[in-house]
């Protein structure tokens, strides 16, 4: 089983405490956001989880304590540079501090664990083609040495976006077709391998790749182990990556990006800090009476010969 830890929120950022006191304790609960009442206990303990998957944009807080992590199990980090500002990211730190923080990480996991993530990419009057290809190629020239991939994807227009950004410009088929170009000229210049995620369209003429961010051989290449050939469902449309349980919150990242589909909006996710409290199992809030705990199977997508070599180290 993977289990992922940034998808609903950046728990490295605000909540590096509790997510490792989780992992030190060996469980954590997960409400079901659409059935509230709902809780599953995932066993964090390294028989149980075959990868822990990290996605921030900022892992500074957690650089001193990572080892407490990456010492028992398989790992891989998605980073998130991109080339905004506060006015679309107001709690991002900068661009130079996220290269800095993103050299740091690679010294402690390895370049082969981690993927800058590009993502996404929207145009408004001050973001720009250009400014993104500018952004892109000093980002690029920085960060392939440290990095395993980059992978980057074009905004999905969700609803909310529209309130929460009514600045976006609307890319065309043209833009994109001219940002990838651009894009993948610039990854082969530096040699850094370009993928996309979640992203509907071919761009494989200009070097780039489609496939999942998160798949079985991605993190068995990583970690150096071997995990069975199975079929990758993914999380939504377009999307190629291996089955993941989150343990984190919705409208519980105050970061503030405009564009974020894990939030209903800004005010509610900083709202919604209140409820967290590092010593609980969940990420906001407690266990209530009516609230029904169920046990997660946690099935191993490990190759058989894997779990030999697990069940002879444990």
């Amino acid at each position: 089983m993977i289990i992922n830890t940034g998808g609903r929120t950046d728990t490295v950022h605000y909540y590096s405490k509790w997510l490792l006191k989780r992992f030190e304790e060996g469980y954590v609960l997960s409400r079901n956001p659409l059935f509230p009442n709902k809780v599953t206990r995932y066993e964090l303990t390294p028989d149980k989880v075959d990868c822990v998957v990290f996605c921030s944009k900022n892992y500074r807080p957690i650089l001193p304590d990572l080892h407490k992590i990456t010492d028992r199990f398989n790992t891989y980090f998605h980073y998130t540079i991109t080339a905004y500002g506060k006015d679309i990211e107001p709690g991002v730190q900068t661009i130079e501090k996220s290269v800095e923080t993103l050299k740091r990480l690679a010294d402690i996991v390895g370049k082969q664990r981690i993927a800058w993530r590009y993502d996404p990419v929207l145009l408004t009057e001050k973001y720009t083609i250009e400014r993104h290809l500018e952004t892109f190629d000093y980002l690029a020239r920085e960060l392939t040495p440290y990095v395993d991939r980059c992978i980057f994807s074009f905004v999905e227009m969700y609803k909310k976006l529209a309130v929460n950004m009514p600045e976006i410009i609307l890319l065309t088929d043209e833009d994109k077709h001219r940002l990838a170009k651009a894009m993948g000229e610039i990854a082969q210049r530096y040699g850094l391998y370009l993928q996309t995620c979640a992203t509907e369209g071919d761009f494989s003429a200009y070097g780039i790749h489609g496939s999942g961010c998160m798949t079985l051989d991605i993190i068995g290449r990583a970690n150096g182990v071997n995990f069975k050939s199975l079929k990758h469902k993914g999380n939504r449309q377009h999307c190629g990556c291996v089955e993941s349980r989150d343990i984190g919150a919705y409208d519980s990242c105050p970061s503030g990006c405009k564009y974020c589909y894990a939030n209903k909006s800004p005010a509610k996710a900083r709202a919604m800090q209140q409820y967290h409290d590092p010593d609980s199992p969940l990420l906001l809030g407690h266990l209530r009476e009516t609230d029904v705990v169920t046990q997660s199977p946690q099935k191993s997508f490990l190759a058989p010969q894997q779990m030999d070599l697990i069940g002879l180290w444990g």
